[in-house]
């Protein structure tokens, strides 16, 4: 599976992020370990008090684990991964919590682990926790027999449609499909050979040339959004500057997001709005279907657990009947036979764990493959919406463009046109990210 960790701080935001049943179909606070209290929000606040007591700022350590999409993991394995990140980061018996959270037919964890020792009121130090991450990510896929993506075989392998977590939350920000963004510049890239021809073919597609501060060369898009060309591209700023010359020449960031507000009309914000609010809105009919199946689903687990709860509270005391008080336990100690009887009882125990946990993961495994096919719907029609809302992006940016004096029709652009300019970006798209946001 692939493991992101994370240096952070800011205990109530991550608290409010992870406990966060809007965007999540499915909620679950699996384990709290090591802190006084049960909630994770105030586990996480006790973390953050204990931190005040060291210069320490980036108090937390965050860690997301997302197994294959199609794989149906059970949770020894999530957390017998969790023990080995713990062992190899040098986490062990630092108080720490796990949730589990369900979106669109994936089922991932997020663990939270504290770096201050207790005792010695310092930061746990983790050096090089991506690289031992990604080992430990190698080790998983190995050992589970599942199929490992290119990028961790081999760095140079690693998809070019690859997103940072900072690019996937500004591509999502804007409402677009993260993928579409960074893949559309790349083409631009690959189909241009000078700066004219990449300022035509970024401007096709409704993005702007202009120079950043920090980054060379970078798209501004209709939206005020500013996208690295050679972060999208994936090519180094000397190769750059190489082909399409030095960004000194270029308009500033500044200059351009002044040039698409004068040009903007209240006409054109409308067409943005839509933009912004549809690309994510289900069909009614799907939209129900899918709350229903999350209710049925929700009312499902809770039947399990009721029913598994109930037989282990009658289970618990039979195990206790079947102790020896008095003087029958005294007997059976100097013989004997109230350890095996106590062993016996620890044995049935975990057995019986196992089995309501087997249980558990045999629900949630068939209520994700019906999520999964629902899922299948949703992609189709999240991918035509994303040609749609494309179709008028570019359309707007060309009025931006150009400076009519008209408002154009966003049905006026011509189809051909919009086939010619998506057709390198859904060849790329073929392939699909390997990164996934949690």
């Amino acid at each position: 599976m692939i493991l992101m960790g994370s240096q952070r701080g800011n205990a109530a935001q991550l608290a409010r992020h992870l406990l966060n049943d809007r965007d999540n179909e499915h909620v679950e606070l699996h384990e709290v370990r090591g802190f006084a209290s049960e909630s994770l929000t105030e586990a996480l606040k006790e973390a953050e008090m204990v931190a005040k007591g060291t210069r320490c700022n980036q108090f937390l350590f965050s860690l997301s684990m997302n197994p294959p999409e199609h794989e149906n993991v059970p949770i020894e394995i999530f957390e017998a991964s969790v023990e080995i990140v713990e062992q190899k980061l040098g986490l062990m018996d630092q108080p720490r919590a796990v949730i589990f959270h369900e979106k669109e037919g994936r089922r991932h964890a997020h663990v939270i682990w504290s770096r201050i020792d207790a005792n010695s009121m310092t930061a746990k130090h983790l050096p090089y926790f991506k690289n031992q991450l990604m080992n430990v990510s190698r080790e998983l896929y190995l050992e589970n027999n599942w199929d490992m993506p290119k990028g961790l075989i081999d760095r140079e392998m690693r998809n070019p449609l690859n997103m940072t977590r900072a690019e996937w939350e500004q591509a999502s920000r804007t409402k677009q499909d993260p993928r579409m963004v960074k893949a559309a510049i790349k083409s631009c890239w690959d189909t241009s050979d000078s700066l004219p021809s990449l300022n035509h073919a970024l401007e096709e597609r409704g993005y702007f040339l202009a120079r950043g501060d920090r980054r060379g060369f970078v798209a501004v898009d209709i939206r005020g959004e500013v996208f690295s060309i050679g972060r999208a591209a994936g090519v180094k700023a000397s190769e750059l500057k190489d082909r399409v010359g030095n960004p000194s020449d270029l308009p500033s960031v500044a200059e351009v997001k002044t040039k698409i507000a004068d040009r903007m009309t209240s006409q054109l914000s409308r067409y943005l709005v839509e933009i912004e609010t549809s690309y994510k809105t289900l069909p009614p009919r799907l939209e129900m279907r899918c709350q229903q199946m999350k209710d049925k689903h929700h009312t499902q687990r809770q039947a399990l657990e009721q029913k598994q709860q109930k037989r282990w509270d009658k289970e618990a005391k039979g195990r206790a009947i079947r102790m020896p008080t008095g003087l029958k336990a005294l007997w059976g100690r100097l013989i004997g036979e109230f350890n095996q009887m106590k062993l016996k009882n620890e044995l049935d125990a975990w057995e019986c764990l196992s089995r309501d946990r087997k249980e558990k993961d045999e629900l949630i495994a068939r209520q994700l493959c019906y999520r999964r096919l629902m899922q299948s719907s949703i992609v189709q029609h999240r991918n035509q919406r994303s040609l749609q809302l494309q179709k008028i992006s570019v359309e707007i940016a060309e009025y931006v463009r150009l400076g009519r004096g008209e408002v154009p029709s966003i049905e006026r652009l011509n189809e051909t046109d919009l086939e010619r300019i998506n057709t390198a970006t859904r060849q790329q798209l073929n392939t699909g990210p390997e990164f996934d946001i949690s």
